[in-house]
């Protein structure tokens, strides 16, 4: 291929747009400046001013509280600067809130909904002009890993926003598994790379990529945002400790989705780092990954509490039911029964110090089952913790094949959450505090 007909692309700022107040159509200042825009072009359209035109000024003597109201929740935080996940689902500092170029005692918010604006834009500009561009609204951020800030996209309207090459190969035949180019992103940055950050200059053109870019139905910059499930950095370091802390549920009810026993080994790893008496380490966890086992451990449990429950005189019916309350164990794809072992632990020959012996290894027992219950919020895996294996410790380990010294400490059910918990009403922490 020649240099001719190598790809290439010119991108240019545009001049003379004028301070944009609440109430301005954008399309109309930008096609006053630039009348010229042709089919294929690509307008890059900084957010400070689609903010401004569409009235996102907000008096705010604290700029903290304004953060707070934009603010869905606290990704990570150090000193005064945090890095928070936005209404729009972006995860930037601040929220994205802007006290620059913009009046003292006020603070400028992000558009409302960024594609909405560039898709206004788009047709704005063919209503003038009579020409098809594609609009991306763009604003600046940080990066993990990264030192620097560079532009994104956090709007577009009639740009293909990814390129997805996946089922394709590379120059060399070798096939593309895992390759999505963020094409918005890229403009974006093409663009301030010539409107830079002080110059005044709000509005990019880049032209030359044309039809392969330039689409009537195109994606949303809303495809750009990772969710959730797929996102392996969700928290910052201290952050993720308190949300999974915080944001663990007890889990009643499973998908069939399998369990990563690799997930369920890191959080024994997190449970053995618990606390313990006279350095000790007093746990085990039996780790039920065969649904023969599971099931052999739960009729034998079941078949020890109904007979339980008849000595206790309940009727059929009572005992029926208290048996299908039960069945979270049943239900989910994955059990662990964590036990306790007294190895190490002194006897004193005093009844009262024995006693608090035992209870000084169970509380580390529970320390270890916490770690564990934590950690598996941290894997996206829902738990349920219950206590039905002291109930009948002689069936469990029988059935499990488990040395006499072990103690189980019931029982925990692990597995995908069939829905999102319920919320938990706040716990108003002074409650739980007496200070001396």
């Amino acid at each position: 291929m020649t240099s001719s007909q190598a790809p290439s692309f010119h991108a240019w700022a545009v001049a003379g747009i004028p301070e944009v107040r609440e109430g301005d159509e954008l399309a109309k200042l930008i096609v006053a400046a630039e009348p010229a825009l042709a089919d294929g072009d690509v307008l890059l359209v900084t957010s400070k001013i689609v903010s401004k035109a569409e009235g996102r000024i907000v008096r705010a003597d604290d700029r903290e509280a304004a953060i707070d109201a934009e603010t869905v929740r606290v990704v990570a935080r150090r000193g005064t600067l945090r890095i928070v996940e936005n209404k729009l689902g972006l995860v930037m500092a601040a929220a994205g809130v802007d006290a620059s170029n913009t009046p003292a005692g006020t603070v400028l918010l992000l558009p409302e909904d960024p594609d909405a604006s560039a898709a206004a834009i788009r047709d704005g500009v063919r209503d003038a002009l009579g020409v098809e561009v594609g609009v991306v609204i763009t604003d600046t951020f940080g990066r993990p890993w990264r030192n620097g800030l560079t532009d994104v996209a956090i709007g577009a309207a009639g740009v293909r926003v990814l390129d997805d090459l996946r089922g394709g190969v590379d120059a060399y035949g070798n096939p593309l598994s895992a390759t999505v180019v963020a094409t918005a992103d890229e403009l974006a940055a093409a663009g301030d790379l010539v409107k830079g950050k002080a110059g005044g200059l709000p509005v990019a053109v880049v032209r030359g990529l044309g039809e392969s870019l330039v689409r009537e139905q195109a994606g949303s910059a809303r495809e750009l945002v990772r969710g959730a499930r797929d996102d392996m950095f969700r928290l910052g370091t201290s952050e993720a400790v308190r949300e999974a802390m915080t944001q663990r549920r007890t889990v009643r009810a499973f998908t069939d989705e399998a369990v990563d026993p690799g997930a369920v080994r890191r959080a024994v790893a997190a449970a053995v780092t618990a606390p313990a008496p006279h350095h000790t380490t007093p746990w085990r966890f039996v780790l039920l990954e065969s649904e023969a086992a599971r099931g052999r451990l739960l009729d034998a449990m079941r078949e020890a509490w109904v007979a339980d429950l008849r000595r206790d005189g309940k009727s059929e019916e009572s005992i029926a039911k208290r048996v299908r309350r039960g069945d979270v164990l049943r239900n989910a794809p994955y059990l662990v029964v964590p036990c306790l072992v007294m190895d190490g632990s002194h006897t004193y020959g005093d009844a009262r110090r024995d006693a608090a012996e035992r209870e000084m290894f169970v509380v580390a027992a529970g320390a270890g089952v916490q770690n564990f219950l934590v950690a598996l919020a941290g894997e996206r895996l829902g738990s349920a913790w219950v206590s039905s294996t002291m109930f009948c410790r002689d069936v469990v380990r029988d059935v499990l094949e488990l040395p006499e010294g072990w103690d189980p400490m019931g029982a925990v059910a692990v597995g995908h959450a069939a829905a999102a918990p319920a919320e938990r009403p706040a716990r108003i922490v002074s409650e739980f505090i007496e200070v001396r």
